[in-house]
């Protein structure tokens, strides 16, 4: 079973891809900050991480370099409400996250794509 972790200031989101996820035989852990994803991320051990953008405190463009700073490999897809196509050419192009998925998404497209976080893995 893969863990995923959202990491989104929203805890409606947050409970929202919990429940999509965990459906679909995925373990879920979320944090609700930049800060806190950091915290708990190397004892939650998640196979991905799923990450907003617009966070207070430390935004999800910190938070990403952080994460692949600490894990190297960790498959990071961006989830956003930022959904311009210049984020999305800084969120693949220039940071080179795994995958941008922007919000609202339709639930079988959240289970698709973030399956595909492991099948390129």
């Amino acid at each position: 079973m893969k863990k995923i972790m959202i990491v989104d200031d929203e805890a409606d989101t947050i409970y929202l891809v919990r429940s999509i996820l965990e459906a679909e035989g995925f373990e879920v852990v979320g944090a609700g900050s930049g800060v806190e994803c950091l915290e708990i991320l190397d004892n939650e051990k998640p196979d991905a991480v799923l990450l907003d953008i617009m966070m207070p405190d430390m935004d999800g463009w910190e938070t990403y370099h952080k994460i692949k700073k600490e894990v190297p490999g960790m498959p990071v897809s961006i989830l956003s409400a930022k959904g311009q196509k210049f984020d999305q050419m800084l969120g693949l192009s220039v940071l080179k996250a795994d995958d941008y998925i922007v919000k609202p998404f339709s639930p079988a497209d959240l289970v698709e794509r973030v399956r595909s976080l492991f099948l390129e893995a």
